[in-house]
């Protein structure tokens, strides 16, 4: 809900909360001023325009503060006569904040008070409905976290246990090695060599080729 008022002869939209700048009153901070002057007041669709006022509208303030304006600069110049006036001014203010829009008994603060309350409920519900998403997701992890520690632990000794086999395994075959490689080089030279076909056939070779050994001649006269 908005009203369009009338004061100091200026014309302000104003809405519950809002902030104006009006010319000096006759009224201390902390007080409450009640503005006659309503020229519109629309609360949705619907709008009630004043002819000039709208009758059962009255807009309530209270005073914040008293302010000055901005310096403003006034210079008169007359030519040809010599007359140069400068004068400087600033405007006392007060500070108003709306408080309240009434309309034929229904009040805007009332309203915006409502639809506070009603936001704060809502996020308060909503937040305690994130909360028990929240618990409802950690016990959910910690019951996943749980079997997979159990499997964890199996696995460890699973490990374990394979590598005790291929220590044995490995334990086993150096154990086959030493059984089959003779103990001492004595050992090594006993042992009967194996004969193949082609070392038969290069020993007959080698015998056929050396030179046959000669008899021992006699002596005869003519040696001695």
């Amino acid at each position: 809900m908005y009203a369009v008022i009338e004061t100091g002869g200026k014309q302000y939209r104003v809405e519950v909360g809002t902030e104006l700048e009006e010319e000096l009153l006759d009224v201390e901070p902390g007080k409450t001023v009640t503005l006659d002057r309503v020229l519109l007041v629309a609360d949705g669709d619907e709008a009630s325009i004043g002819r000039p006022v709208v009758d059962g509208a009255a807009v309530s303030a209270e005073v914040v503060r008293r302010d000055r304006g901005p310096k403003l600069i006034s210079f008169k110049y007359r030519p040809k006569a010599r007359s140069r006036v400068k004068k400087g001014h600033r405007q006392e203010l007060t500070i108003l904040r709306i408080s309240d829009i009434v309309l034929n008994g229904k009040s805007a603060a009332k309203s915006v008070a409502k639809a506070e309350s009603d936001a704060r409920s809502e996020r308060q519900r909503l937040e305690q409905v994130a909360a028990a998403q929240a618990a409802k997701d950690a016990e959910l992890a910690a019951k996943l976290a749980a079997p997979k520690a159990s499997t964890e632990k199996p696995a460890k000794k699973a490990t374990a246990s394979a590598k005790t086999a291929v220590k044995a395994e490995a334990h086993t075959k150096t154990t086959a090695k030493a059984d089959t490689k003779p103990a001492t080089k004595a050992d090594a030279k006993a042992a009967p060599k194996k004969t193949t076909t082609k070392a038969k056939a290069a020993d007959a070779d080698e015998a056929e080729a050396a030179p046959k050994k000669s008899a021992p001649k006699r002596a005869t006269k003519k040696d001695e």
